[in-house]
């Protein structure tokens, strides 16, 4: 009885100090966890695309998926749309605000030599005298429209103090981290036969060049007037009309190359498709422009056709739950209809998150916690919608507390 009297008061005091240690602990982080279908399949099977008989193609929509790719993805000459890489990266380093001209340069010899020797030859180059002053982004209408070697070559020593090797190298690390496993570029304009890629790893460029707003504005230009008072036409004959970009290439040694955007509005949303055509040739061999031309052509055609619309989340339906840590639950609901963009045979993923904020401990029925994400698991170009709690969200209770471990 002594011993009960003793240690009794020293157990119920322990029992104390942990019930208080357990109510007052740190509540674990709420988690977002989807319950619906993580993936949405579009009835039918694929669709026919009119891929070119010879060289390369590749094709997809941006956030969506892809529509697949057709010959051997090998790594071949490119010629100019090496440009597009250059521009890309001009722009990534020397941003131009909205409606501004960016930076002025200077007109260098180089430049005005490149002009002289390669205009007799029938290279694409456009006239600039040394001293002569240039807005960056006149310099960039030249390289993407008119496709002005001298000029792309006159931005890459601007950019990297004189030395072109160096921004080549710029172009080559690019290329490494948006995953262009097969490119290698060895000069600013894809005059060199050694500056190759393939239509898949083009695709990836193009996806990221466009996402910049001076980009695609530029790209999207029929022509514009030097600062020699002359006309300069977009080579990419299909714009403004059918694409919305990006860049054409040809060469002897390449044939005739496409890297292009098209649009289509499907569900609510505008949409971009990305593609690219290389190693087109015609009869005997020769490059020809009118033959890439074309194929890209039907290629917009099948995909736009192709894309369509169908609502596979309802709002006010149950996708996920917020887990409280403690063996607590709260469902959320889609606040709007979920419409998937995608085409036949084609499987959309389905995901869920926090959008980068951790859910809270207590909230009222209808806040905002997260979103639901359909397409091809990424966010550019997905179809996002909020999600909300569809009941109140409490902080655990006492009991949940009192018997938490770990």
């Amino acid at each position: 009885m002594r011993r009960v009297k003793i240690w009794t008061p020293l157990v119920l005091l322990l029992a104390v100090v942990f019930a208080v240690a357990q109510a007052v602990r740190p509540l674990p982080d709420p988690k977002l966890t989807l319950t619906s279908a993580s993936s949405y399949s579009f009835e039918g099977g694929k669709p026919s695309i009119p891929w070119p008989s010879k060289g390369q193609a590749a094709m997809d929509v941006d956030g969506i998926g892809t529509f697949g790719t057709s010959g051997e993805q090998k790594p071949v000459p490119i010629a100019s749309i090496a440009k597009v890489m250059t521009t890309y990266l001009i722009l990534r380093d020397h941003p131009i605000k909205k409606g501004g001209d960016g930076k002025t340069l200077t007109v260098d010899a180089e430049a005005q030599r490149h002009y002289e020797k390669g205009k007799p030859e029938n290279e694409s180059v456009v006239k600039v005298t040394e001293g002569q002053k240039i807005t960056q982004y006149e310099a960039l209408q030249a390289v993407m429209l008119p496709s002005a070697n001298n000029v792309a070559r006159m931005l890459a020593r601007w950019d990297s103090n004189g030395d072109e090797k160096k921004f080549v190298a710029k172009m080559n690390k690019t290329a490494k981290e948006l995953g262009m496993k097969n490119t290698r570029y060895t000069d600013p304009s894809g005059l060199d036969k050694t500056t190759v890629s393939t239509a898949d790893d083009l695709v990836k460029l193009g996806r990221v060049a466009m996402e910049n707003p001076t980009f695609k504005e530029i790209a999207g230009q029929g022509g514009y007037k030097d600062l020699n008072k002359d006309e300069q036409k977009n080579f990419f004959g299909l714009v403004p009309t059918v694409a919305v970009g990006i860049k054409t290439g040809t060469t002897t040694a390449a044939g005739g190359n496409i890297l292009f955007a098209a649009e289509k509005k499907v569900g609510g949303k505008t949409h971009v498709i990305i593609g690219a055509a290389l190693a087109q040739f015609g009869s005997g061999g020769v490059a020809n422009i009118d033959k890439v031309t074309n194929v890209t052509k039907d290629l917009i055609a099948a995909g736009q056709d192709a894309l369509k619309a169908k609502t596979v989340v309802k709002k006010g339906q149950v996708v996920g739950e917020v887990d409280d840590g403690l063996g607590g639950t709260t469902p959320v609901v889609a606040t709007k209809d979920v419409t998937a963009v995608g085409w036949s045979g084609l499987t959309a993923k389905v995901e869920l998150d926090d959008a980068g904020k951790t859910p809270p401990h207590s909230a009222k029925a209808g806040t905002v916690v997260g979103r639901l994400t359909v397409g091809d698991g990424t966010t550019a170009g997905a179809i996002k919608v909020p999600v909300a709690l569809q009941k109140d969200l409490s902080e655990p209770g006492f009991g949940a507390k009192l018997t938490r471990v770990g």
